[in-house]
């Protein structure tokens, strides 16, 4: 099988391949940390955490690069993002870089996302954005006025060509406000003049400033990746300027190409509408983890193609975690089997619709990251290991073994949302099945006394709420509908 990907650059599905075979270099850009994240964040980052899972389980070798953005972020107004919210609270802006950065990644660990190789933050790395800079001018693609410095786009034949834009075409200001300093209203800022209360301030030879939003992940992934690497990651919306302005001074200042497929991921929306901060319509991810648990967030940030928009509502993630929970359950009875399954051929013929379903998984996935196709397959799989399992016959040791390792290495190496075992379970789930057990001791206890009248209402009582028993030689097992 061929691993294939929707390169942005181009618009077109093309075959993957590495510059170096069995490697990959990854940049992808990194969250502005100055508040909370919400679940837009876990959107874009849960599923670049998949493609990374499912390179590495295909045996590549990749190293992962996705920034911190700390300075240098431009609202419309020209207002650094992180000055704005120290001034709201009276905090020093590297309190709030140090307080949300440390949120950010405790999120990322509670939602399963693995941690990049290395996460450069952008003020660590001024000298590295005053070096481009200073290539850029000396190579004619920048200019200095009253100690900013500009990128002159009409310098570059090829700009505008991943977003399809053409210089005449495209409007002035964006994100950082228009200047009348600037030869046109397409430059963008490398290097910003510090005015004297604006405190987070760089010495530079063009005097005191700060770098633009831009240049960072330029250098950056020039430092870490090389002048050119494999795979460039980041949310849709900043398809332009913040991709097409990287794209331009990379290749300026290197005369190379920068990165060669450009995977960009969709907005999440609630109503249609993209959710943000500016709009007040967002859930916190700590919010949403108060509530579901962080395998049916992913769950329901899988059901749409990464590449696609997602609309959140309530129903949305409820419908997430009636699918999680089929997987799940199906999984947890398979591990219960296991603990008294003989060591038989019994279900033999099954082994081959598992190494099936191996197969068709590793092909959707091949086709672009396909991961709801992927769970889509799971749901398939799981009614059929339930058929399997509730039949009445004897199923071996080597069959649940194999069962469990599907499970485990697709929903959980790769997609993330099913837990190690039973230690794992925490949460509402985890508390439901506690309780389930807790009755199903009751019961037997029940009938330990020959008060089959208590068992009896035990049993029907759990069967009201979709719990069904099965009593077995081995003890009982259960499952909900």
């Amino acid at each position: 099988m061929t691993l294939r990907m929707f390169n942005v650059l181009g618009r077109e599905k093309q075959d993957f391949v590495p510059l170096v075979e069995g490697s990959i270099g990854m940049y992808v850009c990194g969250p502005t940390v100055y508040d909370h994240a919400h679940l837009g964040h876990a959107r874009s980052y849960v599923s670049f955490d998949v493609i990374v899972r499912y390179l590495r389980s295909r045996g590549y070798r990749v190293l992962y690069v996705q920034n911190i953005t700390d300075v240098g972020h431009l609202l419309d107004s020209g207002e650094d993002r992180i000055l704005k919210k120290a001034g709201q609270i009276q905090a020093k802006p590297m309190q709030i870089v140090e307080t949300y950065t440390r949120s950010y990644f405790d999120d990322m660990d509670a939602l399963g996302v693995v941690r990049p190789d290395i996460s450069p933050r952008a003020s660590g790395h001024v000298p590295e954005q005053i070096e481009m800079i200073e290539t850029l001018l000396r190579k004619g693609h920048a200019y200095v006025v009253n100690g900013s410095v500009y990128f002159d786009v009409t310098t570059d034949d090829d700009y505008g060509r991943l977003s399809n834009r053409r210089v005449e075409e495209q409007e002035s200001g964006s994100r950082e406000a228009t200047r009348d300093d600037k030869r046109n209203p397409e430059d963008f800022a490398l290097w910003k003049a510090a005015e004297p209360e604006h405190i987070l301030r760089w010495n530079s030879p063009w005097g005191a400033g700060f770098p633009g939003w831009h240049i960072e992940c330029s250098a950056m992934a020039r430092k870490y990746l090389g002048e050119t690497f494999d795979i460039h990651g980041g949310g849709i919306d900043n398809l332009y300027p913040h991709n097409e302005n990287e794209i331009a001074q990379s290749e300026c200042a290197n005369e190379a190409t920068f990165a060669r497929y450009w995977l960009l991921v969709g907005s999440l929306t609630v109503d249609g509408v993209k959710m943000s901060k500016s709009l007040g319509n967002f859930t916190t991810i700590k919010d949403a983890l108060s509530r579901y648990r962080p395998e049916v967030i992913r769950t329901f940030i899988l059901t749409a193609h990464y590449s696609n928009p997602v609309d959140y509502s309530e129903d949305s993630l409820a419908a997430a975690r009636g699918g999680w929970e089929r997987l799940y359950n199906a999984l947890r009875l398979t591990r219960q089997r296991m603990q008294s399954a003989p060591h038989s051929d019994d279900g033999n013929a099954f082994l081959e619709r598992v190494r099936g379903a191996q197969t068709e998984f590793n092909a959707v996935m091949d086709d672009d990251f396909n991961a709801p196709r992927a769970i889509a397959l799971l749901q398939d799989f799981t009614r059929e290991v339930n058929t399997l399992l509730n039949e009445g016959g004897a199923v071996g040791l080597p069959v649940l073994a194999a069962i469990e390792a599907l499970y485990r290495e697709t929903g959980g190496a790769v997609l993330g949302i099913i837990p190690e075992g039973d230690t794992a379970d925490s949460g509402r789930a985890g508390r439901e099945a506690a309780l389930i057990e807790m009755l199903i001791a009751m019961r037997a206890q029940a009938r330990l006394n020959k008060n089959y009248a208590e068992s009896d209402r035990i049993r029907q009582e759990l069967a009201r709420v979709g719990v069904l028993l099965e009593d077995r030689a081995d003890g009982t097992l259960w499952r909900t509908e």
